[in-house]
């Protein structure tokens, strides 16, 4: 029996060997995790099409050149260039935009000069102005504002757009 008891203790000893490492190692890895975590909520907009991101270029601001991308544009100063987004385009009361817009909505309550070229919905509020060719879906215009050039609205096919020219040329050679 003397022998039973000495594995008794033997075995003791082995248990005690297992919980020191085992709490070490799991408490390190949940602090590398908590420094990864700031990182996963600026992931998540970006999946989001709705929230996506708005450049702004400032009322004490000016600048020349050309923008291009996926996000919403908002400009408070003056830029000249043409601008090419897949977001809004939003020409804040004050502001100054010299060149050409293609984006999917554009709010003009300040100034543009230069043609809107594609454009799901175009908005004028009445501080606004625009001197230049509008093509777009949906045109919105408030009373005050003003617009000098061309407008083409809704959603035209080809097949559309022969008919309305040859019929305006039989109308304009009759007369």
């Amino acid at each position: 029996m003397a022998i039973f008891n000495n594995q008794q203790t033997a075995t003791k000893p082995a248990p005690s060997f297992a919980p020191e490492p085992t709490p070490a190692a799991p408490v390190k890895e949940v602090q590398a995790n908590t420094d990864f975590a700031p990182a996963q909520p600026m992931v998540a907009p970006r999946a989001s099409t709705s929230a996506a991101k708005e450049s702004l270029i400032a009322a004490d601001l000016t600048i020349e050149g050309k923008i291009e991308g996926s996000g919403h544009v908002r400009i408070a100063g003056r830029f000249k260039g043409d601008v090419n987004v897949q977001g809004d385009l939003t020409i804040e009361q004050g502001a100054k935009l010299n060149g050409g817009v293609r984006a999917n909505r554009v709010n003009v309550a300040g100034e543009l000069e230069g043609n809107i070229e594609s454009a799901s919905r175009v908005e004028l509020v009445e501080s606004g102005a625009i001197n230049g060719d509008i093509k777009a879906e949906t045109l919105t215009v408030a009373a005050g504002s003003r617009i000098r050039g061309r407008v083409e609205c809704g959603t035209w096919s080809d097949s559309s757009k022969t008919s309305v020219k040859s019929s305006s040329r039989t109308d304009s050679e009759a007369a």
